[in-house]
């Protein structure tokens, strides 16, 4: 092993928890960004637009800082991935939340660790019995916090149960097939799964009117930090650690929602509305 290797796998752990960190607290503030965003942009709309901004310029600076383009491969599994995860996870979930509870949408995308680790097992990548227990935990946790308020249509609840299947399969996939070496599968991803979005927009009859200052400044922050940053931080963890941690998201980020919510004096239900991916 030469010394290139050596500190390479010697900052490994260092940059998962960061990694973490910016999923974490990054992904629980986009909750309210979503909220504000949404106000007066559509939602399929503002999240097709926000991840085609984020994915277009981080691909420019990667191609000006001289990164290769994707091959033809590349950009058809980016598709794929970008389909499962922007499209149907973070589609479904927009579009669920107007027949159910935020309380049903936190419970069911608590279940990503889940369905994460019996996707990996059927791959052959056995799952701990540390790592079931965690996954126990967390989501009895989450159920717990969330027995308040439990509503939803029939299609709200089965768009639910698609959605973190989507995003979760999405993941197990990205480590399987070939896609762009290091940031540049997040900013093929975003585009192709942006494109997706904005796609669906018109399908589901979303209507477009001028936005409000806050929300295009919110969909500003979506752009940079939910998108750029944090959307590549998570497809580092799902590259380089186990499906259980890369989605342990599913428990922090509405703690953090809702923390910072109450830190803003907001109302704790408009921070914990928008219960959705990043």
């Amino acid at each position: 092993m030469n010394a290139s290797t050596a500190t390479a796998r010697a900052s490994l752990p260092t940059l998962v928890v960061l990694a973490l960190g910016t999923v974490y607290l990054i992904w629980g503030s986009t909750y309210f960004g979503i909220k504000i965003a949404i106000q007066s942009l559509p939602p399929l709309g503002m999240l097709g637009l926000r991840f085609l901004l984020g994915g277009g310029l981080l691909y420019i600076f990667l191609r000006l800082r001289g990164v290769p383009n994707p091959g033809r491969v590349q950009w058809g599994w980016s598709a794929v991935v970008g389909l499962l995860l922007l499209g149907g996870g973070t589609g479904l979930v927009t579009l669920a939340e107007k027949q159910a509870s935020s309380s049903v949408a936190a419970m069911l995308i608590a279940i990503s660790p889940l369905f994460a680790s019996l996707f990996s097992n059927l791959w052959g990548e056995r799952t701990s019995g540390r790592e079931w227990l965690g996954i126990g935990v967390g989501l009895l946790g989450i159920v717990l916090l969330n027995l308040g308020e439990l509503r939803a249509t029939p299609l709200a609840a089965l768009l639910l149960v698609l959605a973190p299947l989507c995003w979760t399969f999405g993941s197990a996939l990205a480590r399987r097939v070939t896609l762009p070496d290091g940031l540049m599968g997040a900013a093929a991803e975003m585009l192709t799964g942006g494109a997706l979005l904005m796609l669906l927009s018109p399908l589901v009859h979303e209507q477009w009117r001028t936005p409000t200052a806050a929300s295009l400044w919110a969909l500003a922050y979506l752009v940079v930090f939910g998108s750029i940053l944090a959307y590549s931080a998570y497809m580092y963890l799902v590259a380089h650690t186990r499906p259980a941690l890369a989605t342990s998201y599913a428990y922090v980020n509405p703690l953090v929602a809702v923390l910072l919510g109450i830190g803003l004096g907001a109302n704790t239900s408009v921070a914990s509305d928008g219960w959705r991916w990043a």
